[in-house]
């Protein structure tokens, strides 16, 4: 069952998620920010994972402590709910379009923490949403995952469109990476032993 449970607390934020890397794309979001519970629903719906992300945080100071937050905190249910990683397919990759925009996310699930984030938004704000944002929350998610994780946006004009295709390019690499692959069944994906 590869399935995790994470509560983290702190005097900014209280974060609790689900998931489960087995599900079928379902997903409930709480988290006080409308644009990123969009942008989860993508992770969710197109990595088939099953995710229940609820939040409270310091909103009346602005949306950065909630958004890094939530992805530290899915970065350690992933790391959780993959557990040794043996089997796994461990990379994964993907290119996403939306209209005029155009996405390439490349996973690996190293063990070592690392953001590649080459995104040139169009704009700083997307509604109510800092575009800065999106950086946070994936080296959140990326420093506590412990993976790698190379993000380029290849082109695009309008702004959600750019963001968009970050997330369902990721949720498709993710998806591609936790992957059983049936000729390694319970083989270590790493000529290191370990990940």
């Amino acid at each position: 069952m590869r399935q995790a449970e994470i509560t983290r607390n702190t005097l900014e934020t209280q974060i609790n998620v689900r998931l489960d890397l087995d599900g079928s794309g379902q997903g409930r979001f709480a988290t006080g920010v409308p644009f990123l519970d969009h942008m989860l629903d993508q992770i969710a719906r197109h990595g088939l994972i099953d995710l229940d992300v609820e939040a409270h945080g310091d909103l009346h100071i602005d949306a950065h402590h909630t958004v890094e937050d939530i992805g530290i905190t899915i970065g350690q249910a992933l790391a959780k709910a993959w557990g040794d990683k043996k089997g796994l397919t461990r990379y994964g990759h993907a290119y996403v379009p939306l209209d005029e925009a155009l996405s390439r996310v490349v996973v690996d699930l190293s063990g070592r923490p690392g953001l590649v984030f080459s995104v040139p938004f169009t704009r700083a704000m997307i509604g109510q949403f800092d575009v800065d944002l999106i950086n946070e929350f994936f080296q959140g998610l990326v420093n506590h995952a412990g993976i790698t994780l190379h993000i380029d946006n290849l082109r695009g004009v309008n702004a959600h469109h750019q963001a968009e295709t970050l997330f369902k390019a990721f949720a498709r690499a993710l998806r591609m990476a936790i992957t059983f692959d049936p000729r390694s069944a319970g083989v270590m994906p790493s000529t290191k032993g370990a990940l």
